[in-house]
């Protein structure tokens, strides 16, 4: 029985600048959760990034997350810890068809994400699609001639040094999108915790242009509204607005503020049970 992949983040973005449509938003999936995936799944963003380079997932649990996620209506992209050519072939073998490439800093270290998702002679990728659900063990036609155009790649700018390179970054074949990261940007401009910082801004907003020259998206992680519109005003066409973890800990958080330490304010105590 023969099965089709699905359309690529890089799709999704083409797709929205040929309808002159408006950016994608999405969140973080942090937690680890297949459950907790699926349910931001079903939240109506437009795409969701599980993230394996500061949370705690493996191999395992991506794949569980992959599958949970399957079947709604979003895009799912993958970053995984670092950019490794073996750890980019499992991803890829697990079936992850959207790659976001954490710290890429030239030209160089981009076309090495690139050559990790392609088979020779193309690129380096090791081939083993009769075992892997990328090409649900070999159910798919044509996978082997036909891989590289059911994955994206899309690179993180997130240091002074690929901010001065984000140009010949862009013009790598096969990088897609880039996508900036303030909070490392402005740590590697000695300026750490300072994501709103004027020089921060500008370098993101330099990004953004950059990627508007060449043709290519540029997206940014910006978790405040008023930041987040700014970077969209200024051309972004992708967004992460949140995480799964960030979530939880600002509702619970409301929540004992409301019912514990309003008790506490009162004089009351906290109620010994409940």
């Amino acid at each position: 029985m023969p099965f089709r992949l699905e359309d690529t983040f890089r799709d999704a973005l083409a797709a929205q600048k040929g309808k002159e449509g408006r950016p994608l938003a999405g969140m973080w999936v942090c937690s680890g959760s297949p459950l907790v995936a699926e349910l931001c799944a079903g939240s109506g963003l437009d795409w969701l990034l599980v993230d394996a380079e500061h949370s705690p997932n493996g191999l395992e649990s991506i794949l569980a997350q992959l599958q949970a996620i399957h079947g709604y209506p979003v895009h799912t992209v993958v970053r995984p810890p670092v950019n490794d050519t073996v750890l980019i072939k499992q991803y890829l073998d697990l079936g992850v068809q959207n790659l976001l490439i954490p710290m890429v800093n030239s030209a160089t270290e981009a076309e090495s994400a690139v050559a990790a998702t392609r088979y020779p002679p193309d690129g380096v990728r090791g081939v083993g699609s009769a075992l892997a659900r990328a090409a649900r063990w070999n159910r798919v036609p044509d996978y082997l001639a036909r891989a590289g155009e059911t994955i994206s790649v899309t690179v993180q700018i997130e240091s002074g040094a690929a901010v001065a390179v984000v140009e010949n970054i862009l013009a790598v074949d096969g990088v897609d999108a880039i996508f900036v990261g303030p909070s490392d940007l402005a740590a590697s401009m000695g300026l750490l915790g300072q994501q709103e910082h004027p020089e921060v801004r500008a370098a993101v907003e330099h990004c953004l242009a950059a990627a508007k020259a060449a043709g290519k998206p540029a997206g940014v992680n910006a978790f405040n509204p008023d930041t987040a519109r700014h970077y969209l005003d200024h051309g972004a066409s992708f967004i992460l607005v949140g995480a799964d973890v960030a979530l939880l800990a600002r509702g619970s958080e409301a929540l004992a503020a409301q019912y514990v330490q309003a008790a506490k304010d009162a004089g009351g105590g906290a109620p010994a049970s409940y």
